[in-house]
């Protein structure tokens, strides 16, 4: 099935890709390779280079926090852990900063969180989109573990379509990613490779 994205109505969202969670600065090194060394990094850079050619919408969701944590909960494992590890996402440090393959450019958007696992509930996320007219979203980023899933679950939710380039993300260990992209991610977004996204993009006339 060919893939068709309107990119006046369609955002991609890159998720936590961060220098302090998938570049040089990451505290999850495991990841960080992954990402690397699958060619997912350059996937996304070439899905979001693609977007913005065509003035699809760009958007980051940034996960930062202040330096005592204030805002923050820890109601959580993982949130519990990475509130231990010093300077993790903070707010103005370099580790917080978008990785440099991604930008950002000046068109894009930014929607940070301080607080969760996913970037919608409690943000400015879904008021960004809606502003833009988008009725379809593109994740790309981490992980599919959590992060990618609760972001899938949450933008089908608010009523927007979600396609999903598997080649444009990650888990933890890398074996279980076809285990969950079969099982439950198939049942939330229409599920491609990243080649399909950049093809669909490149058929959007430009604005003159």
């Amino acid at each position: 099935m060919k893939l068709h994205l309107d990119a006046a109505t369609t955002a991609i969202i890159t998720m936590e890709c961060q220098r302090g969670v998938i570049g040089d600065l990451s505290t999850f090194p495991a990841l960080a390779a992954s990402v690397r060394d699958s060619g997912a990094l350059d996937a996304m850079a070439a899905i979001v280079a693609a977007g913005r050619e065509c003035d699809a919408t760009v958007v980051h969701a940034l996960a930062v926090f202040r330096a005592d944590r204030g805002g923050s909960f820890t109601n959580a494992p993982l949130l519990r852990y990475t509130a231990t590890i010093p300077g993790q996402l903070e707010v103005g440090t370099p580790a917080a900063e978008l990785v440099a393959e991604l930008g950002p450019e000046p068109n894009d958007l930014v929607s940070a969180r301080h607080h969760g696992v996913s970037p919608f509930t409690g943000t400015d996320l879904d008021a960004l989109l809606r502003s833009r007219g988008v009725r379809t979203v593109v994740p790309v980023g981490v992980s599919l573990n959590v992060g990618m899933l609760g972001l899938c679950i949450e933008a089908v939710n608010l009523g927007y379509e979600v396609v999903l380039a598997t080649d444009a993300t990650a888990a933890l260990p890398a074996s279980y990613a076809d285990a969950v992209l079969t099982n439950t991610f198939s049942q939330l977004a229409t599920l491609c490779e990243a080649q399909a996204v950049i093809a669909a993009f490149n058929e959007t006339p430009t604005t003159p």
